[in-house]
């Protein structure tokens, strides 16, 4: 028998992940006559730092039906080509993880161990000229990638930078324009089903009751339903995440924004920069055990290019995660479902991971377990590999002596990090599951820049001669190069 449809959902929190998660479902629920409602409260503070984006972006764009000419225009937004890292091998350091992949169209992970090779038998270029996306980086140039698998533009990546503040109003006005309905109130109760548990019903502080049949906890550190109602548990990642603060601060926009964000290893964490067009955002994320909340703003303010334009912000935090982001008919998305430092721009992805999983996971009104309990181990799962992904940078820092990096290069890490850095050792393999985030362009690129090499190659390649190895190398920089040079300057809104 077919179980009752849900007809009522509410969206606790609003910002980037409260607006996002409601112009999605607004989309996909459309003409199903489901009534969507978000209360947003200034009592559920947002952290709004997440202005650093990765390519999966597109596809959340998308789907929604934004239009990215307009969206960029709205939002303020520049396009991010990678980030560059620097000082993470010591000072004066630096190296590029570039979006896309490396080498020639076509050849994949596979050219990973092509450059491997090569390296072993004499090549010493830099593996940013085996990048298009790197070159075109450091050139300010762009270009869109390419469908065409022949094409060396089908290996370019590109994200933004945009306001996240601007982001949200933007989705704002989409889904209310699909039909999403907003309040503005504090929960001051809220009210359970006596036998499931299922939340039924937040009341306001204002006295107005808002029922629902499944609810989004879109509520940010607090947590409000998963975590304070609910009472779902926190795992803790700060043994191998252990920052739990951030400075942010605005300083005056460049006149040709950099495409590209920037993470600085600094005394006791790292700071960004993100170049916007109306401004540039900067942060210091540090830990609070190697240095006070007051060294770290002034560690912030001393490494900004130009003066804070508005009085630096401090938020807390702590790294893990969420033991269950969905449990009855709450499902958590966002901070609300964990937290994981923006050093590789994880934090939108992660919204956007949690309402693809929800919008093919859509339970009917019983909320059936099966599909909670799918939803917990895809979303841990990405979550884990992304946690892995942010402790290698930690774990492979060489050429700094400061206290908390020098505790960072000895810690024991999660033994499915420590197989990965063993595959990639002995052969040369960056061994990944088909779903994961980040794929052997990332991992090579950060294992690289910070002093892991491989100890051998696949075997397949091993029948080519060595001057063939270094001929072919040497064709692809130059064909990378030549491209590069075809490619139009960026402007500030393209």
């Amino acid at each position: 028998m077919t179980a009752p449809r849900i007809r009522r959902i509410v969206i606790l929190g609003g910002g980037t992940a409260g607006w996002m998660t409601a112009a999605a479902l607004s989309r996909a629920l459309a003409g199903q006559g489901v009534a969507i409602t978000l209360v947003e409260s200034e009592a559920i503070g947002t952290i709004g730092v997440g202005e650093a984006t990765i390519p999966t972006i597109h596809w959340f764009n998308q789907i929604i039906g934004l239009d990215e000419a307009r969206f960029m225009a709205e939002t303020k937004a520049t396009v991010k080509l990678g980030i560059e890292f620097t000082g993470w091998t010591g000072a004066g350091s630096r190296y590029f993880h570039p979006f896309g992949t490396f080498g020639p169209a076509g050849d994949g992970a596979m050219f990973l161990h092509r450059l491997i090779r090569g390296r072993a038998e004499g090549d010493t270029a830099a593996t940013e000229a085996y990048s298009l996306t790197a070159q075109i980086a450091r050139a300010g140039r762009f270009a869109r990638p390419v469908a065409d698998r022949r094409s060396l533009l089908s290996t370019l990546g590109y994200a933004y930078h945009f306001d996240a503040g601007l982001y949200a109003r933007h989705l704002r006005g989409l889904a209310e324009r699909g039909g999403t309905q907003r309040i503005a109130g504090t929960v001051a109760q809220v009210t359970r089903h006596g036998d499931s548990g299922f939340v039924e019903a937040l009341t306001l502080d204002d006295g107005r009751v808002v029922a629902g049949d499944l609810f989004i906890d879109c509520s940010g550190l607090r947590a409000l339903l998963i975590g304070e109602t609910l009472g779902v548990g926190y795992d803790d990642w700060s043994h191998w995440l252990p920052c739990d603060r951030a400075w942010a601060a605005p300083s005056a926009p460049e006149p040709r924004p950099t495409p590209f964000t920037r993470a600085t290893a600094a005394e006791a964490g790292w700071r960004w920069r993100i170049p916007l067009q109306h401004r540039v955002g900067n942060g210091y994320v540090f830990a609070s055990r190697f240095q006070d909340e007051e060294a770290a703003r002034a560690s912030l303010l001393a490494g900004m290019d130009g003066p804070a334009t508005a009085e630096p912000r401090l938020i807390r935090f702590t790294p893990g995660l969420r033991r269950q982001a969905w449990r009855g008919n709450v499902v958590a998305i966002g901070l609300a479902s964990g937290f994981l430092e923006p050093l590789e721009s994880t934090s939108i992805h992660l919204i956007q991971s949690g309402i693809a999983k929800l919008l093919s996971l859509f339970p009917a009104a019983d909320c059936s377990p099966l599909l909670a309990r799918q939803f917990n181990r895809v979303f841990a799962q990405d979550m884990h590999d992304i946690r892995d992904f942010l402790i290698l940078h930690y774990r492979a820092t060489q050429g700094r002596t400061e206290p908390m990096w020098r505790e960072r290069q000895t810690m024991a890490i999660p033994d499915t990090l420590a197989e990965r850095l063993d595959h990639f050792r002995s052969s040369g393999r960056i061994v990944l599951t088909s779903d994961e985030l980040f794929r052997e362009a990332s991992w090579f690129a950060v294992l690289d820049g910070q002093g892991e090499r491989a100890g051998d190659y696949n075997p397949l390649i091993g029948a080519q001669s060595r001057d063939d190895t270094l001929a072919g190398l040497a064709a692809v920089r130059a064909e990378i190069a030549r491209t590069a040079a075809t490619l139009p300057p960026i402007g500030a809104g393209r």
